[in-house]
């Protein structure tokens, strides 16, 4: 379609007063723009920030660009900054009147800043500054309608749901043929195994925990098909999920997982665990993926920090978390702390901070003295003496048990 002549210059008052304030107009958008639909307030802050805002930057030159040419942004412009975040954002599944409502908030803002920056001697510029300005929130709102239509047409398609429905099977050990077909995915031999474990985002509205669940689900497939150079098999649920990349066939390449946790942190603003469990065959994946998940969790529950983690790194943690009669007599051993708090945050300290027995009293704000005192009551309880290395090895293991997996209840002596 044939760009309209504008009757506006770049070099009009309006133009150049607008210039200076567009960095901060950018923010300001989006900004409006968040603020005009219902609930996004909760919405973790920034959710929208990577992708949104380079959009409006586009945009703003696109507009200023066929301004110098004197001319309105054509249809297919305004389509190349406007689609690709539509697209994004319907697979999201955010509501096409959501968009349209931030779309509008942000326009009002800008109409706004145009007319508080407006002078008595603009009113011509300023009606022509409108005029545009209506043409190209039609032209954007066209374009968002058509792209958000053909993703929710395309996007939860059976290729998609088979591939999710295919990882799944595997997982469960179950036949996979059919399912292989029609995802028209050829199953390797061997696969790569990720646990992924990401912080839940838990807000009262259902609506945001989905709406978060979703740009999660798809970044995480974004970045797994980066790293396999095809599409990645994944169970990911916004939460947690388990990840099967083909092997490479080179066993000289190390897989490059190193990073993983640490670049989905980024992207998804939130601590993020993953487990690296190896390569396995195809017939095995079951068990594999059973122990990654658990290896996950624990990582989890045990508090520590974003990061890629193999067996290795938790072997004493996962040993000790076995379920059975060991597991369940080290915890009983912290039992007769819990009427003492305070014997607890010193034993805490104290694993902490091992043989500087100066740092640990300070971190609790006690006189070395009174905090070897309650070190000796601990002993007395606990029947493990901190001081002894070795019985400060069981209390270590004894404490994490008992945190993980809190002791059931002694059975009462039959009258």
């Amino acid at each position: 379609m044939p760009a309209v002549q504008s009757p506006l210059s770049i070099d009009a008052p309006i133009i150049t007063r607008l210039l200076p304030r567009l960095t901060d107009l950018f923010t300001e958008l989006l900004d409006a723009g968040i603020a005009a639909i219902p609930g996004a307030e909760a919405l973790p802050a920034g959710h929208f920030n990577d992708e949104v805002v380079p959009a409006i930057v586009a945009g703003a030159g696109a507009f200023l660009a066929a301004l110098e040419e004197k001319r309105s942004c054509t249809p297919e412009e305004v389509a190349e900054w406007v689609a690709p975040v539509v697209q994004r954002h319907a697979e999201d599944r955010i509501p096409l009147r959501a968009l349209i409502q931030a779309l509008f908030g942000s326009v009002r803002h800008l109409w706004a800043e145009a007319g508080t920056l407006a002078e008595p001697d603009d009113l011509r510029d300023l009606l022509a500054f409108s005029d545009l300005l209506l043409e190209l929130l039609a032209n954007m709102t066209i374009s968002m309608a058509e792209t958000h239509g053909d993703v929710e047409q395309s996007i939860y398609g059976s290729e998609r749901e088979a591939r999710r429905l295919l990882c799944a099977a595997m997982l469960r050990g179950v036949e996979t043929a059919e399912l292989a077909a029609r995802a028209d995915i050829a199953l390797a031999d061997r696969y790569d195994v990720l646990a992924i474990q990401v912080v839940p985002f838990n807000q009262a509205d259902p609506r945001v925990d989905t709406v978060v669940a979703r740009r999660r689900i798809r970044v995480v497939q974004q970045t797994l098909d980066t790293l396999a150079a095809t599409t990645a098999l994944n169970t990911f649920d916004g939460t947690t999920g388990i990840a099967l990349l083909p092997t490479a066939a080179d066993p000289s390449i190390d897989p490059p997982y190193e990073d993983l946790g640490a670049v989905l942190a980024a992207r998804l603003g939130s601590s993020v665990v993953v487990i690296d469990a190896g390569s396995v065959p195809r017939g095995e994946l079951v068990s594999a993926a059973s122990e990654a998940t658990e290896l996950g969790e624990l990582a989890r529950a045990l508090g520590r920090p974003t990061g890629t983690y193999v067996l290795d790194d938790l072997m004493l943690e996962y040993q000790l978390t076995r379920p059975g009669r060991s597991r369940e007599r080290l915890a009983q051993r912290i039992v007769p702390l819990e009427p003492y708090p305070h014997l607890l945050e010193a034993l805490d300290a104290h694993m902490r901070h091992g043989a500087d027995r100066k740092a640990a009293a300070a971190e609790v704000h006690l006189h070395p003295n009174s905090f070897s005192y309650r070190l000796r009551r601990v002993a007395e309880l606990t029947g493990f003496d901190p001081s002894d290395p070795t019985e400060s090895r069981l209390l270590a293991a004894a404490l994490m048990v008992y945190r993980l997996y809190p002791p059931t209840a002694p059975a009462a002596d039959p009258i």
